[in-house]
């Protein structure tokens, strides 16, 4: 078939852009771009890891199969140790002495008569900074007492008061740190009347004593505890109050006069607070040496 036959042949396109082509200034057709690595390379990579071999996983033991296997440890590193709670980490240093104290105080009041304002006597001293810290009058309890025998003692010798208890209103539980010793102090506190006696400071732990109205008590107590303890005592004063008989009934009565076991302990434990501590006493100390020296341990084991 001749050029010009192939040129007039309806349905076959003619290609442009030829080696053949007399039309030099024709376009010729883009290249396409091949992508970076491609399909030979990644066929390469995904055989190396195909061809790695996996370690197979040891079996438990049979005694714990659904115990897991432990991981290996690194090579040269660190051994790992436990670390030891020391003083200051949660456990209490065991060189310091550890001290109960049991007190019993209360709140006196007078003015339930109804003839005055119901006012509060409050015991004043002075800290090492210079400041007066106010709270109520409270002391040990001691040997033969009651608590409500303590109270009355205390308020009368720290205030000059004597005074008739009508109810408890609470205990207040607390620590605090002197002379090298830990104390845990329990307090018990009782609602008093005021029956009779002027105020005075002849305790020499007490700076100042003073009437305080009701009212004014939550602003003049330095101690939340007490302050929580008198907005008790003034629901129950307000109670108190309403029935004058059930008032009266109560300051008749007499005080309990027979100590608790708690309390019996509680005064052994007060007389005893101050002496120094014992000294320990190691284990096995003169009985073994006793054996070394040959005795027959007769006297050598008596302390």
């Amino acid at each position: 078939m001749t050029s010009a036959e192939s040129a007039d042949s309806p349905g076959r396109p003619q290609r442009q852009g030829s080696v053949g082509d007399s039309a030099g200034g024709a376009a010729s057709r883009p290249r396409r771009r091949r992508r970076r690595g491609g399909r030979g390379r990644g066929r390469a990579q995904l055989s190396a890891v195909t061809d790695q071999k996996v370690a197979p996983e040891p079996d438990a033991a049979p005694s714990d199969p659904a115990r897991p296997a432990k991981p290996a440890r690194k090579q040269g590193g660190p051994t790992p140790t436990a670390k030891r709670p020391g003083p200051g980490r949660g456990r209490p240093d065991p060189r310091v002495r550890t001290v109960r104290e049991t007190s019993a105080g209360g709140l006196v009041v007078a003015g339930f008569d109804g003839d005055e304002e119901l006012r509060a006597a409050l015991i004043g001293r002075v800290d090492r900074r210079g400041r007066t810290l106010w709270s109520l009058p409270k002391g040990h309890i001691e040997t033969g007492e009651t608590a409500e025998l303590t109270a009355i003692r205390e308020i009368a010798e720290e205030t000059g008061l004597t005074g008739s208890v009508l109810v408890p209103i609470g205990k207040i539980d607390y620590w605090f740190a002197v002379e090298g010793r830990r104390v845990h102090k329990t307090v018990h506190h009782f609602l008093l009347s005021w029956q009779s006696g002027d105020l005075s400071t002849e305790d020499y732990e007490v700076s100042e004593v003073a009437w305080v109205p009701l009212t004014e008590l939550a602003t003049r107590l330095t101690y939340s505890d007490e302050r929580k303890l008198v907005a008790t005592a003034r629901t129950v004063i307000e109670d108190l109050t309403a029935d004058p008989s059930e008032l009266a009934a109560r300051v008749a009565a007499e005080p309990r006069s027979e100590p608790s076991a708690y309390e019996k302990a509680a005064a052994e434990r007060n007389a005893v607070r101050n002496d120094p501590p014992k000294p320990r006493r190691r284990r096995g100390g003169r009985r073994s040496r006793g054996r070394r020296g040959g005795g027959s341990g007769g006297g050598s084991g008596q302390t």
